[in-house]
């Protein structure tokens, strides 16, 4: 079924009437969370009778507490056994994990559920541990998942519900191998929830392999444009591109920019930070506690330019983004509606401006029509008053901030970690591996992969990737 969008003249039931137990309404209720989303008051009260449900829907929708409320209400008051949790939510990246956590965690409290996030580039130790001690609902990334599970610290045995949350761009990553062997372990007959942006090609295969006669829940067309994000092509010449993008940068407000490699994320934010802007990178090839902390820094406003690529794109939710810079052209069209996501959230109005050089025009343009985007091609220079209009661009003080605005924290050396390694600092971890199953550290990220635009250059008209999301609680 397709659910309709929210009508102001149309009443939802509340979360009670969904048939949630008292504790987890009083739990939403304390958040300031009093009325279901759509997707919500849709798909609550199948997850409750045990069904198997696809959920659709982009950025924002609520995905997150449609499939978690209902499984905190199904777990209520049970203890798991060592090693063995009763949920498992399967996700794509590092920051959704934690995300998801942070959303859950506290509604889980209040029904009596231990929440653990398994993720790489975290301490292995303090995971095995929780699992041992016992944890009812599990959090995880596909790789230090099976990780975990080749050591005997996990079984999937007692597992009776399954989630996998943005399973499409799981299927991006190339995470569809471990997926499919994690599925497998889970415990027979359990139910299977699986909410995803898009619902095609390899999405399919894991639909129709693992889910029986599932009730299908759809919010709206998900590559339909948001009606309160205003998009601009602004064409500069290359001589000009790195003033423009620091006057853009320094402007009021928080702003996400994205570039296409590791390399082009900690370049721009070093070129800023040089120039007086208060910026910081966020990447794959960082530690995930600068990742965290980072975040942390941008959701507080310590930070309001974060620079990223396009790891940031998906999962990560942080309010009152007014502004997303494409400083390179995304790859595809999917990639530039999940890009531009993060602003525009929850009703407010954003903006999305894309630095296009000459040689860019055409594929970029092309780029936008097939997103259904009528974004306006505009030439700017640097100082030009349309140039401010249009973005609050401001010229920068030019004094450079000397020291890291987040600096990396020293690696603890010594001790036996799980595995075997001595204290050593991986490049990659074992939750984050490419399509051929390598490490990921000093690795292309998605996007920047062979065949993928390079140095900036306009995106790939033939690129096979796909897409998006949860709901801000």
């Amino acid at each position: 079924m397709t659910v309709p969008p929210a009508d102001n003249h149309i009443a939802l039931p509340s979360f009670a009437e969904l048939g949630l137990p008292d504790q987890l309404v009083a739990a939403l209720s304390r958040q300031g969370i009093h009325e279901p989303f759509p997707i919500q008051a849709a798909a609550i009260p199948d997850v409750l009778a045990a069904r198997d449900v696809l959920g659709r829907g982009k950025t924002g929708s609520g995905k997150t507490l449609a499939f978690g409320l209902p499984l905190l209400a199904r777990l209520a008051g049970q203890r798991a056994q060592p090693k063995r949790p009763l949920a498992l939510i399967l996700v794509p990246t590092r920051e959704l994990a934690q995300q998801v956590q942070t959303n859950l965690e506290p509604l889980g409290r209040s029904v009596g559920l231990r929440f653990k996030t398994v993720i790489g580039q975290t301490s292995m130790f303090k995971q095995i541990d929780a699992l041992r001690r016992g944890v009812e609902v599990l959090v995880a990334t596909p790789g230090r998942l099976k990780d975990l599970m080749r050591q005997d610290a996990c079984d999937l045995g007692d597992t009776r519900i399954v989630v996998l949350d943005e399973a499409d761009h799981m299927a991006d990553m190339g995470f569809l191998p471990d997926v499919t062997d994690i599925l497998d372990q889970a415990r027979p007959g359990g139910q299977r929830l699986l909410f995803s942006a898009t619902l095609d090609d390899d999405v399919d295969v894991l639909v129709k392999r693992y889910l029986d006669n599932p009730v299908t829940h759809a919010i709206g067309p998900v590559d339909e444009p948001v009606a309160t994000m205003d998009h601009h092509l602004l064409l500069v010449a290359p001589k000009e591109k790195a003033l423009i993008t620091a006057e853009i940068a320094n402007r009021e407000g928080r702003t996400i920019l994205f570039a296409r490699t590791k390399h082009g994320v900690d370049r721009l934010t070093k070129q800023l930070t040089n120039v007086g802007v208060r910026a910081a990178g966020l990447h794959g090839g960082k530690s995930q506690g600068l990742r965290t902390r980072t975040l942390a820094e941008f959701r507080e406003g310590s930070i309001n330019v974060l620079v990223a690529t396009d790891v940031a794109a998906r999962g990560i939710h942080v309010d009152d983004v007014s502004l997303v810079m494409h400083v390179d052209p995304p790859a595809d069209h999917k990639d530039y509606m999940h890009r531009a996501g993060r602003t525009a959230r929850a009703g407010e109005r954003g903006t999305v401006v894309t630095l296009v050089l000459p040689h860019q025009v055409r594929a970029t343009t092309a780029m936008t029509r097939r997103a259904g985007i009528d974004a306006r091609r505009v030439r700017v220079a640097s100082g030009d008053d349309e140039l401010v209009r249009l973005t609050g661009a401001r010229q920068p003080s030019g004094i450079p901030i000397e020291e890291p605005l987040i600096p990396e924290r020293p690696q603890r050396s010594g001790g036996r970690r799980p595995g075997g390694s001595r204290g050593r600092v991986h490049r990659g971890a074992p939750g984050d591996r490419d399509r051929r199953g390598r490490r990921s550290g000093g690795r292309p990220e998605r996007g920047e992969r062979r065949g993928a635009p390079h140095g900036g250059r306009g995106p790939a008209a033939h690129s096979t990737r796909r897409s998006g999301d949860p709901r801000p609680s």
